[in-house]
Formats: C-alpha cells, sequence, structure tokens
C-alpha cells in the first residue's frame, strides 16, 4: 500500500498533534519547495533519506510499439532519485549503530 499525501497528512495530525489544516498547509508547503528547487535545477538532498537531481536526456530515436513507427523522442529533463547509503540499509534490514 503506497504513502498518499492524505495518510501523510493523517500521520503528521496524530503524531505531531497539529490539525488538519495545518498538517495540510505543512505538507503542501513542504512539497512546494521541493517542486520549486527541482523546477530550478537544483537538487534536493535529504540527509538520512536520498537526493532529488534534475538530468537532461538527449533526444533520441524511439519507436511505437502499437504500429512500429520510427519516431524521435525529444530532448527533456528528468527527476533521478538516489537513496542514502542510511536508508539503503533500512530498506534491507541492516541495522548500524
Amino acid at each position: 500500500m503506497a504513502l498518499t499525501k492524505e495518510k501523510l497528512i493523517s500521520r503528521l495530525q496524530t503524531q505531531v498533534g497539529l490539525s488538519k489544516q495545518e498538517s495540510r498547509a505543512v505538507v503542501e508547503r513542504v512539497l512546494d519547495i521541493m517542486k520549486e528547487s527541482l523546477a530550478q535545477g537544483e537538487d534536493l538532498l535529504i540527509s538520512g533519506f536520498g537526493k532529488f537531481s534534475v538530468r537532461q536526456k538527449n533526444a533520441r530515436r524511439g519507436r511505437n510499439p502499437q504500429t512500429k513507427e520510427n519516431l524521435i523522442l525529444r530532448a527533456r529533463k528528468v527527476v533521478v532519485f538516489k537513496t542514502s547509503g542510511v536508508l539503503r540499509n533500512r530498506i534491507n534490514g541492516i541495522r548500524t549503530s
């Protein structure tokens, strides 16, 4: 099951003691800050969690899988996420002191 924005708001409300409106405002603002930073091409580093980076992908040849027609995929930017060692170890059940 996925952790949705609504579940994040509810957890913030119950675990921190903020109201539902305050929790929603905090989550929305944090996400806005993250989106703004990435849109400006900045890396987003969250210690103990990971790093979001914006990478440029060049134009390349592709193929429509239904028609088998060749086409050119345009150049674009993509967001890449790399986990921190701390998160990677926790996911894999490795305890560190």
